[in-house]
Formats: C-alpha cells, sequence, structure tokens
C-alpha cells in the first residue's frame, strides 16, 4: 500500500525560507514559517543565494506563479504553490501543537476542509499537557535505559505504560511526577507469541486488542493473503517474517490468519 506522500517534519530555526506573494494566503504562510522559527525571505534570488531549501508561492497572476515555480524548483528548492496541490512538492498539514508533540494531519492536497475537521476533532481528545509527558519521558531516557538495558524491554515497558490505561496513558491527563512514579514501580511490557486471526481484510474491521498487538509487535508473521492495508498497521520496524521462517527468541511476534 503506497503513501501519497512521505510525511516529514522539517528543522527550520534560523534557516531561510522563501515566501512569495501578497494577500492572506501569503501571510498565512508567513505566519507558519515564523511560529517554525524559520526566517522569512521575500525575494526568491536572495532565498537561493542564502541557501533556502523551501519556497511557498502564493501569487495571484499565473504568470508569475509558473515562472517562480519553475525557476525555485531549477535551483533546487522544493515548492509548495497555495491551493495548487498539482504544482506542490510538498502540502502543509493542518497541526496540533502541543510542543514538542505536533501532530500532522494531511490529505495529500485533496482537501484542507478535511484536515482541518479531524484536527478540530482530535484537539478535544489530546490533553493540554501531553507535551509536558513528552518531556519527562526526554528528561528520563537514561532511568529508562538503566532500569530496561534492553532495547526490546525497553519497547515493551514503554508500550504497557502508555496503552490505553496505562500508568502514562498519553489521553489522560499526568501529574508531573507521573513519570518518575512510573520507573519506581514499572514491569516489564507483555512478551510472547500471539495467533490473530482475522475476520476480515479491511484494517477498520481489527478489533481494538488485534490493532494494539499489530501497533507493539516485535514481529509479524504473515503469508501473501494478508493485504498491506492490514499489514501497515505493524510498527514499520518490525520484523516481517513468512510462515516458517525462523521466529526471534525474544519479544512479541503476532501472527497473522484469515479465518477460512
Amino acid at each position: 500500500m503506497s503513501l501519497p506522500a512521505l510525511p516529514l517534519f522539517h528543522r527550520l530555526h534560523g534557516r531561510p525560507v522563501v515566501v512569495l506573494g501578497v494577500g492572506e494566503a501569503a501571510a498565512a504562510k508567513r505566519r507558519l514559517v515564523e511560529r517554525a522559527g524559520g526566517l522569512v525571505v521575500d525575494d526568491l534570488g536572495e532565498g537561493i543565494d542564502t541557501g533556502a531549501r523551501l519556497a511557498f508561492i502564493a501569487h495571484d497572476d499565473e504568470t508569475a506563479l509558473q515562472a517562480d515555480a519553475l525557476r525555485a524548483r531549477c535551483a533546487g528548492l522544493l515548492v509548495n504553490v497555495v491551493d495548487r496541490p498539482e504544482l506542490c512538492d510538498f502540502t502543509t498539514p493542518s497541526l496540533i501543537d502541543r510542543a514538542p508533540v505536533i501532530v500532522a494531519i494531511g490529505t495529500a492536497g485533496a482537501s484542507a476542509g478535511l484536515a482541518k475537521a479531524l484536527r478540530l476533532r482530535l484537539e478535544r481528545l489530546l490533553p493540554q499537557g501531553i507535551g509536558g509527558l513528552a518531556l519527562a519521558l526526554s528528561a528520563a531516557r537514561e532511568a529508562v535505559r538503566a532500569r530496561f538495558p534492553g532495547a526490546a524491554d525497553r519497547r515493551r515497558a514503554l508500550d504497557h505504560a502508555l496503552e490505553a490505561g496505562g500508568a502514562l496513558d498519553p489521553f489522560i491527563a499526568h501529574g508531573p511526577d507521573a513519570v518518575a512514579d512510573w520507573l519506581a514501580g514499572a514491569v516489564h511490557g507483555a512478551s510472547g507469541r500471539y495467533r490473530v486471526v482475522l475476520n476480515s481484510l479491511d484494517p477498520d474491521d481489527l478489533t481494538l486488542r488485534q490493532a494494539r498487538l499489530l501497533g507493539q509487535a516485535d514481529a509479524i508473521i504473515a503469508d501473501r493473503s494478508v493485504p498491506p492495508a492490514i499489514l501497515a498497521r505493524a510498527r514499520a520496524d518490525a520484523m516481517r517474517l513468512a510462515p516458517g521462517d525462523p521466529e526471534p527468541a525474544d519479544g512479541i511476534v503476532v501472527e497473522l490468519q484469515l479465518r477460512a
């Protein structure tokens, strides 16, 4: 199952970004760049000379739009032409800001309205303090490594803590000592081999337990009858195995089977 675009997070702090055009569309892009710490450059030549790598183009004039887009692209810049997804090298997602946690919702330019509607719905679900939880986990990184020296043990322990109802469930508000309290009594997460029998080829029909196992699995065993859309629900770094392949000695192994 192919992605329509590869979502990436660009670090722009202190870096030049070209924004061309007048009016609200161009002003919105300037605000976005400044919010990310970028330096707005409103002259394409200056942007090229100072090493800009991104360009937002919001001209009303079609000739100027096409010319600047071509010039910027030929100079090696990635180009976003506002409201013209067919001319874009990249699109800008709808953002939920819980810094340092950023949730980006994109539709590959298909519908900005849909992305906005999803953002507004998800905004109500994510606690304001989730950024603080991320910072606390970052600060405790060495303590977590000391408590769980093995990478697999560490991943399973964090999965266990962060799952629904867990000690660090990210959809629940936590106090400043939540991570320290978890570490003081942390347990190793689940390990073992699980068989998931699929009743449908549609990933939306996965049960909550099945989806959780796929998301936590260290290795996935599946034959070619299991569609890519199901496998896409697993971690990107989980091992993909065919039936009969040697299995890892440790971790969560999930075997997918279609119901006969």
